[in-house]
């Protein structure tokens, strides 16, 4: 009869710590969907500003890359900042249901790895308790 060593409990200290490592990535993922909002925020006030601009077609024209799909309900004409508040609105509403996707999304990738890891850790200890 053989005695477990120390490999077995480094086995199932590793599945947990593919848990944690899990979670850590998973928490530089989290902030995405903000930090996006917060630019794209930031570039509907350019937009503001360059409607009272001397050509807000063409200031408008620049700051397209960073408006993103919020450019194409402001191209320039009547109401231009009654369309920038309804835009921004609309970018707010899209980054709050992208914002819950990832969190679920990482809720699940959390929850599968470590069920994945506790499912590793039980193997590691029947496959210990049979050397015995």
């Amino acid at each position: 009869m053989t005695r477990p060593t120390g490999t077995l409990a480094a086995f199932l200290a590793m599945a947990f710590f593919i848990v944690g490592l899990t979670g850590l990535f998973a928490s530089f993922a989290a902030p995405l969907p903000l930090e996006r909002a917060l630019a794209r925020e930031a570039a509907l006030d350019e937009a503001v500003a360059a409607a009272r601009s001397a050509d807000p077609a063409a200031a408008l024209t620049g700051l397209q890359a960073r408006l993103g799909e919020s450019a194409a309900a402001l191209t320039p004409g009547p109401d231009l900042q009654a369309r920038i508040a309804a835009e921004r609105l609309a970018m707010r509403a899209r980054f709050a249901t992208e914002s819950d996707v990832t969190l679920a999304r990482l809720r699940w990738l959390i929850s599968v790895i470590t069920g994945m890891g506790a499912l590793f850790g039980v193997a590691m200890l029947n496959l210990a308790a049979r050397a015995r």
